[in-house]
């Protein structure tokens, strides 16, 4: 009988230490709601570090693409300034030497038809075509415009004359040849235009 009382009291003992089926059964279903409860809120923050992320790609890709066109701009930039200095670099020069081409068609004005100057004549003219060859081989051009209409952007009007048989508004004499420079005008041609 000792023994019987023994177990009742041992397997009051077990019971005590061993939760029931129904214990477990109750915690496993509690931890599975905490355990999907941290799911939700890791799913719920991983969406929200995503969408972080995707905005800062595209913002990153924005500023990438605005940086290489800035540099393509300032790449471009300094091509056109370098391409302009090759062509306009010798301006100041060929300012310098206009008057020069002024004064040796004056001489060639100033000698005429005489006979005892026909030399120098010669060789004024040979200076004055070595020069403008020289000239045009860094696209210098002559602005002769004698007989054209008037044009206000190559032209620069000294008067204007009654010319009979002449178009209104064109060019009947010129007073000084213009030039221009890779199609940039260096000094605009002084002319006189015909009245209408």
């Amino acid at each position: 009988m000792a023994d019987e009382k023994q177990n009742p009291t041992a397997e009051a003992q077990a019971a005590a230490a061993d939760p029931s089926v129904e214990e477990v059964v109750e915690s496993a279903a509690a931890s599975e709601d905490s355990v999907e409860q941290d799911n939700q809120v890791d799913a719920e923050q991983l969406a929200t570090e995503l969408t972080d992320a995707v905005a800062e790609i595209e913002s990153l890709k924005e500023q990438m693409l605005r940086i290489q066109a800035d540099a393509q701009n300032v790449r471009r930039r300094a091509e056109m300034d370098v391409e302009k200095a090759h062509k306009f670099g010798v301006e100041k020069f060929v300012n310098e030497m206009l008057p020069v081409v002024d004064s040796l068609e004056r001489a060639l004005e100033t000698f005429g038809e005489d006979e005892s100057v026909q030399a120098m004549r010669e060789g004024v003219e040979m200076t004055l075509t070595m020069l403008l060859a020289g000239l045009g081989k860094f696209q210098v051009e002559q602005v002769s415009p004698e007989g054209q209409a008037f044009d206000p952007e190559l032209h620069q009007a000294m008067s204007m004359v009654e010319v009979p048989g002449a178009e209104p508004n064109s060019v009947v004499s010129v007073m000084q040849k213009g030039y221009t420079l890779s199609g940039r005008l260096v000094r605009p041609a002084m002319v006189m235009v015909a009245k209408a």
